[in-house]
């Protein structure tokens, strides 16, 4: 039976201005600095730009209006439908450039952390259910064995942390992007989230993929939206990182021009997948790596600073997914390895297997199998080698001749000569150089 995953309940859109949690000062100065950096004079392209429904938008500038901070311009736009304009007031003005002074943002009103937190759980991570038939369809381009994907499974069900380890080449990084193909729901992720004031950006088209396109035109929107624009609707994020992870990317980011902060990478992928490549190549310690996440792994939650040195706790729901070609006694002691809820040893194919992939392989890359030069490598060839095949080599020899093939002028068929001279390539000889 396939099961497909169930829809995630949507934010609602807020109704009140007390719905909204957030200071009411922050509020309207956030709509006059909208107004001022985007030139607007409407209120359907300031609810818009602010991604409020209109009679909170409304309210906020009635209220600047009682406070002499905006008047109404005295002319009715045509094109906008008869919408009243308004523009800011000479104190107005005046209080949006000190605005400014203490923050850069407008924009998308943030989210308070709070109200997050409860979207966090309505669309958590560990609400999936992912069934052998999701698996195996997100993972069908690879040639895994049916026991791999018994472990896999209820490690990715369970939203918990995953460690995958062995030889190099033999697909942890295709086994971890599949995983993340198989969760095939959508999500809701804030533009940005407050907490104490302080302003922390969260989407980023860069981790995140919108589902939906943004209409520029304010009329167009005019439709009712059935959840809170201050999220966008995504595919549940993926952050790869790799040797260049060290400990201050897991930090907020503070931008001293904007005075606002950007969230760190676990927190971006939020009711998603964040996965640590490669463990071993960065210049933190493994062990260092792992301490920082201790925390987040047992209890769902995470620990930021601000720049004045307070500490908050954040969500922390995401499927860590950590691959190394270490083994882990190697990199971790037993308390870290302890915290690792599923250890999963991604080993290379058997000779069965190989061939299959090798078959696939030279099938979709148009290069004619030939028995002659299959026999010469796996008689001959990978003999040298203690017959320990990897899931990468069929794609680097097949590869290789078709690169020999273009530059002699033939056609792809293989040979043994062929697989000589690509064997040649796969592999440096043990050599001294003499300088």
């Amino acid at each position: 039976m396939n099961m497909q995953p169930t829809a995630v309940m949507a934010p609602p859109p807020p109704k009140t201005l007390e719905q909204m949690k957030l200071p009411i000062v922050m509020m309207r100065d956030i709509v006059l600095k909208t107004m001022f950096r985007k030139n607007l004079t409407e209120v359907g392209e300031i609810a818009v730009a602010v991604c409020l429904p209109r009679p909170i938008t409304q309210e906020l500038i009635d209220m600047a209006r009682e406070q002499k901070l905006l008047e109404a311009t005295g002319t009715l736009n045509a094109n906008s439908g008869g919408e009243m304009g308004y523009q800011l007031t000479d104190g107005g003005k005046s209080r949006t450039l000190d605005a400014l002074s203490q923050s850069e943002y407008f924009g998308a009103m943030p989210v308070p952390l709070d109200v997050y937190r409860e979207q966090v759980k309505r669309q958590s991570i560990r609400n999936i259910q992912v069934s052998r038939e999701q698996l195996t369809g997100a993972m069908g381009h690879l040639v895994l064995p049916d026991e791999l994907l018994g472990h896999l499974g209820p490690a990715v069900s369970a939203g918990r942390s995953i460690l995958m380890y062995g030889p190099p080449g033999n697909g942890k990084s295709s086994i971890s992007n599949g995983i993340r193909d198989a969760m095939g729901d959508k999500v809701y992720v804030p533009r940005a989230i407050e907490y104490a004031g302080q302003v922390i950006t969260v989407y980023d088209p860069i981790v995140h993929t919108s589902v939906e396109e943004e209409a520029e035109d304010p009329n167009a929107l005019r439709r009712r939206k059935t959840f809170d624009t201050r999220y966008v609707k995504c595919d549940r994020p993926t952050v790869i990182t790799g040797g260049e992870l060290t400990l201050d990317m897991l930090d907020l980011v503070y931008n001293p021009t904007a005075r606002t902060y950007q969230a760190p990478l676990q927190l971006k992928s939020t009711g998603g997948i964040f996965i640590v490549d490669d463990l071993g190549r960065q210049s933190e310690p493994p062990q260092s790596l792992i301490n920082r996440w201790i925390v987040p792994l047992e209890e769902s939650k995470d620990i930021l600073a601000l720049q004045s040195g307070e500490k908050f706790e954040v969500p922390f729901d995401t499927l860590v997914i950590f691959s190394t070609n270490f083994h882990p006694n190697k990199i971790f002691d037993q308390a870290a390895l302890r915290r690792i809820f599923f250890k999963i040893k991604i080993d290379g194919p058997n000779q069965e297997d190989f061939l299959k992939i090798f078959a696939l392989v030279a099938r979709a890359k148009g290069m004619q199998l030939d028995e002659a030069a299959l026999i010469h490598l796996l008689k001959v060839k990978y003999p040298t080698i203690n017959n320990v095949y990897a899931n990468y080599q069929p794609v680097f020899l097949i590869d290789q001749m078709r690169a020999i093939c273009d530059f002699e002028g033939i056609p792809y068929k293989m040979s043994p000569d062929l697989i000589e001279r690509a064997w040649a390539n796969m592999f440096v000889k043990e050599e001294e150089i003499v300088n």
